[in-house]
């Protein structure tokens, strides 16, 4: 059975997941942790529950979900997996930074460990995690899966009674469109979902309430 720890973290509000099993294996997803104090909290947590992380994984390469990529790398050792198509913001943190959102970002950037592609899949613990490529946020939004478990990761793709903006550079409202019609398809409607902000839903309440998923 999978577990998952939610932190909300930075100025921005940005979730980020612990998910583990009864290994203790443990998947890291959109670390944004900048504060020190979400880095405190997170690196006790996983301190408390004995947990070991194996993979640290981002559902797109913006900033808010990507602060604290350098934490996690320096003290676990970990470097970001990310959709390919999403290289380009992860070679330009300090750059995405400055023309988003005006922020001088000077915190350490790690390599990126392994750009990813839709087929592949992500093994930890007794889980195996599927990967969904939704474009529209970002050219490389992805939503991460565990089918067994029912549980989905949609980062900024899909949230509660709304969806991610595509007003940035490299954003598509017809690519998000799009990519909503296949989670409609692809995630049956008892799936949970954890969004990059905001709280849980369910895709079977979002195919009824969210306007967006009706478009």
């Amino acid at each position: 059975m999978l577990k998952v720890q939610r932190f909300v973290c930075n100025m921005f509000a940005e979730n980020t997941y612990l998910v583990w099993d009864d290994t203790r294996e443990c998947v890291i997803i959109d670390c944004g942790a900048f504060y020190p104090e979400e880095r405190t909290a997170i690196e006790n947590f996983i301190r408390r529950e004995e947990l070991k992380p194996v993979h640290l994984l981002c559902t797109h390469g913006h900033i808010d979900h990507v602060m604290g990529n350098g934490f996690i790398s320096k003290t676990y050792g970990l470097n970001p997996e990310v959709h390919a198509n999403d290289e380009y913001l992860m070679r330009d943190i300090a750059g995405q930074a400055r023309s988003m959102v005006g922020m001088d970002y000077t915190e350490y950037v790690p390599r990126v460990g392994k750009y990813l592609h839709s087929t592949d899949k992500i093994s930890f613990g007794n889980h195996t995690l599927e990967l969904i490529h939704t474009p529209g946020h970002t050219p490389g939004g992805i939503v991460i899966w565990c089918k067994e478990e029912k549980i989905a990761f949609t980062g900024d793709t899909l949230f509660n009674m709304s969806v991610g903006r595509t007003d940035f550079p490299g954003g598509s409202w017809e690519q998000l469109m799009d990519s909503l019609k296949r989670l409609a398809r692809e995630l049956p409607p008892e799936t949970t979902l954890l969004s990059g902000h905001g709280n849980q839903t369910t895709m079977d309440y979002e195919l009824q309430w969210n306007l967006y998923m009706k478009a």
